[in-house]
């Protein structure tokens, strides 16, 4: 045969594509939904997730932030200076306490100034206002905005003068909310916000006084308008730690740790779930080509026969895989693109969020390109098996070989084919490269990509040991076993029978489904307790021994509290020496060394709320000795770790406490600020005072702030609970977002394991035929294949299940989530994996009952 043109091998494979469209329509189906599956959850929740950092964002007012203790010197100044000549957008916040009073009592009172620019202050968010207005409307140099709790000590109302250093101020409103207040100090005293002309004009900012400066940062967008990528963020983080060693600094993804890790835990779910999308989709085009390939043994095996050579047939098929993954990816770019445009508005309705769409053409070519590449990575090992048709066997073809899909004919052929070898590895070494791709968490992609090696070749292990085990079984059992029983359990390794294809293909999808179930589930649970409705929303500060007792009596009557209170004692202190090297010596990460001057320490027999041990053990209850609990953070800031021992001072006294446990906290109860805790005997006859951490209806805190006034009014209040309910709708949105996009994926899997299960009809037919002509029933056949669909759903369902639980298990130890068995959820899976198998079995393959064995074979 002469050599055959691109242009012909492509009319030759569309005019049989033509004449087998149903064939084809599995593989073009699988193909389509798994990229629309991978368009539509990775575009939306790349979207998604831009949406939830720009609330991160407004929850610090900026990209990142800079607490220094000390104004700059003037080399770092001249580092902020070029910063700011970047393009990156930089404003100074100052905090202090100082005294204010008014002309109306003349009573002094402690108050936590707050010095912006109102021009540029937040860069993120916004201050609400009693009543409704833009800060840089209201605040001006001769103006301030004010806490409620001021005006309730003061007996003020809004339009009076209050008189902060050596100058009055009229207040001009009522703050409600700081987009930053979680991120700044929760200092003593009512919260007052004054313009920096008002506090330069204030004579506060006397040499020697005590304020500390806060920077915000805010990086410049990206050209295309996408979000700014974390490793920026980072990369600007890390610069500034360099430029200001003595700045505590941080970024938006580490305002709040229950965000932080809602923000983490999702990235790695929806990569996970683009992930599976596109394995699903894989495993269908690889069920669906090979069939397909195999029917159409004759076909090659007569076109030999004329001298064509295998490399002009192989040309032909691989133009017709490379024509089917490209209509298969349009069709599946075009539904996820309909998909990702329809999320949107279906969650403003259902959850009333609203999501800003952004199409990316980098999602769309991702999609597009996967789909074209998967397909052809799938159906290299077929295509190569083209080159061992020999025109003189294909008569024997059925009873000669073991008709294994791309897995399987890989493994069997390891000992003779060096291509196959090659085309194994190049599928695992494809997927592992689309996955790193395609994968925004490092974790998942990494896990995914070693695991998908190791769950092939045990699932196609697995498959084998299955069929072997039905073999002998059936050998032993054969005369005792009814004849459909028997009949069906035997066509699970007939020759043909695809069985340790679908065993594989089923217990890989399975696996898969039930993973990203099993780890949405569990991370979904850790985010409702982290958003949890009684959480500590308002925190007490300065609480003496003489007052602990009557105030708990006091919040306990209070209609306003939903929750009973956290309390927590603290004692000043400070830091002598770590490990033997004296303070003034310690190297120090990100940590400065004044700050040693002043810790708290606190006491506690049990691990506290929302603190668990990541390290060491926490002690026994009758503990005598001085050991101290650090938190991981400041672990890491001090260089100590479990074994360490730490030298504090309180007082006249001194001792040293050797560290024995590392903590985490949430973030979200009164101790989440506790750096060291230690037994209480330690802390013995110290001087103590308390503070305390209380749920109250974020609409009626006021009540709570007059009724602890009166009765106690040096205890300070610092209400935290609209900054705190916007963190928790933020976690609720990630949880609700996450169910909805793990069910679309789960039900997309469930799709392409349909079509993959339904490609197998055309095998099934010449079996009728015989089956038939030997005088058998469309019951008996029905029968004998029902009993088949069933055994082959079980086992892969109970393999893929196992395998699910460990990769979930795996994932979320990586994630830090406590993973927990769902025997319940399992067994429900393993039944639904059985009715999937036979419903769908038959859904593709009645037709072929009810027909006449000559109408099939013409119709084939």
């Amino acid at each position: 045969m002469a050599s055959l043109s691109y242009r012909s091998a492509i009319k030759i494979a569309a005019r049989e594509m033509r004449s087998s469209r149903g064939k084809f329509f599995f593989v073009v189906l699988s193909v389509a939904i798994g990229v629309a599956a991978l368009t539509g959850v990775r575009g939306f929740s790349s979207s998604f997730r831009a949406t939830l950092l720009l609330r991160a964002r407004s929850i610090m007012a900026a990209d990142v932030s800079a607490r220094m203790f000390e104004q700059p010197t003037p080399e770092q100044q001249k580092g902020l200076d070029a910063i700011a000549a970047e393009g990156v957008e930089m404003t100074p916040i100052t905090e202090l306490l100082s005294m204010a009073s008014s002309p109306k009592t003349l009573d002094p009172l402690l108050v936590s100034i707050k010095a912006v620019d109102p021009a540029m202050y937040p860069f993120y968010g916004t201050v609400e206002l009693a009543p409704a207005a833009a800060l840089k409307n209201v605040l001006k140099p001769d103006t301030v905005v004010v806490a409620d709790d001021l005006l309730v000590r003061l007996h003020l109302k809004v339009g009076d003068e209050l008189k902060i250093g050596t100058r009055q101020f009229r207040i001009a409103s009522v703050v409600v909310n700081e987009p930053d207040r979680l991120s700044g100090n929760f200092a003593a005293g009512p919260r007052v916000l004054i313009s920096r002309e008002g506090l330069d004009a204030s004579g506060l900012l006397a040499p020697g006084s005590h304020a500390g400066q806060r920077y915000l940062f805010k990086l410049p967008a990206r050209r295309d308008g996408s979000a700014i990528p974390d490793s920026a963020v980072s990369a600007f983080s890390e610069r500034l730690e360099k430029l200001l060693p003595e700045a505590r600094v941080i970024d938006y993804r580490e305002t709040n740790p229950a965000l932080t890790r809602g923000l983490d835990r999702a990235t790695s779910l929806l990569s996970l779930m683009s992930l599976v999308a596109l394995v699903l989709g894989a495993i269908g085009v690889g069920m669906a080509m090979r069939a397909h390939l195999q029917q159409r043994l004759d076909t090659i095996a007569i076109m030999k026969s004329l001298g064509a050579r295998s490399g002009q047939i192989m040309k032909i098929y691989l133009l017709q895989t490379l024509l089917l993954g490209l209509l298969g990816g349009v069709l599946g770019v075009a539904l996820g693109v309909g998909v990702q445009m329809a999320f949107p508005h279906f969650l403003a309705k259902l959850l009333q969020m609203q999501t800003e769409v952004h199409l990316q053409a980098q999602t769309v070519l991702i999609g597009l390109g996967a789909g074209v590449l998967t397909t052809l990575l799938f159906t290299l090992p077929p295509l190569l098996d083209i080159r061992g048709v020999r025109p003189i066997l294909i008569l024997r073809r059925a009873v000669e070989e073991n008709d294994d899909p791309f897995v399987t004919a890989a493994l069997r052929k390891l000992r003779k084919n060096l291509a196959q070898i090659g085309a194994a590895l190049l599928i695992l070494a494809g997927l592992a490269g689309i996955a790193a791709t395609l994968s925004d968490s490092a974790t998942v992609g990494k896990v995914f990509s070693l695991g998908l090696v190791a769950v092939l070749a045990v699932l196609v292990a697995s498959s084998a040991l299955v069929l072997a085990g039905l073999r002998r079984f059936l050998e032993r059992t054969r005369l005792s076993l009814p004849s459909p029983m028997r009949h069906g359990l035997a066509n699970l390794y007939r020759p043909g029978n695809p069985s340790a294809a679908l065993l594989a293909a089923l217990g890989l999808g399975v696996m898969q489904i039930m993973a990203v179930y099993f780890v949405q589930q569990s991370v979904v649970r850790e985010l409702h307790i982290s958003s949890a409705p009684n959480l500590p929303n308002v925190f007490l500060i300065d609480i003496t021994p003489d007052e602990i007792n009557g105030v708990r009596t006091l919040i306990k009557a209070q209609p306003s509290v939903t929750a009973p209170a956290e309390m927590m004692p603290v004692v000043s202190s400070r830091i002598i020496d770590i490990d033997g090297v004296p303070a003034n010596q310690a190297r120090l990460k990100n940590f400065p060394k004044r700050m040693l001057q002043s810790v708290s320490l606190t006491w506690s027999a049990d691990l506290p709320p929302g603190t668990s041990a990541v390290a060491g053990k926490w002690w026994q209850k009758d503990e005598k000795q001085p050991v101290v609990a650090v938190s991981q953070r400041d672990a890491e800031r001090l260089g100590v770790k479990v074994g360490s021992h730490i030298t504090f001072a309180a007082q006249d006294q001194r001792f040293t406490a050797k560290v024995v446990a590392l903590t985490k906290a949430d973030g979200q109860h009164a101790y989440s600020r506790a750096s060291f805790i230690l037994p209480q005997t330690a802390l013995a006859g110290l001087p103590v005072v308390w503070y305390g951490g209380v749920h109250a209806d974020p609409a009626r805190v006021g009540e709570l702030q007059r009724a602890l006034y009166r009765a106690y009014p040096t205890v300070t209040v610092i209400n935290v609970a609209q900054a705190l309910e916007t963190v928790r709708s933020v976690v609720i949105q990630i949880t609700y977002v996450i169910q909805f996009l793990a069910a679309f994926s789960i039900f997309a899997g469930i799709l392409i394991l349909a079509s993959s299960i339904a490609g197998t009809r055309y095998r099934r037919i010449k079996e009728v035929v015989v089956l038939k002509t030997l005088g058998a029933t469309r019951r008996q056949i029905a029968t004998i294949f029902s009993i088949e669909f069933a055994v082959l759903g079980l086992v892969a369902g109970v393999v893929g299940i196992i395998f699910a639980n460990v990769i979930a298990k795996v994932l979320l130890h990586r994630m830090d989530v406590v993973f927990h068995w769902q025997w319940g959820w399992s067994f429900v899976a393993l039944l639904a994996t059985a009715a999937l198998t036979v419903t769908t079995g038959w859904v593709a393959s009645h037709r072929i009952l009810g027909q006449k064995p000559l109408e099939v074979l013409r119709d084939e």
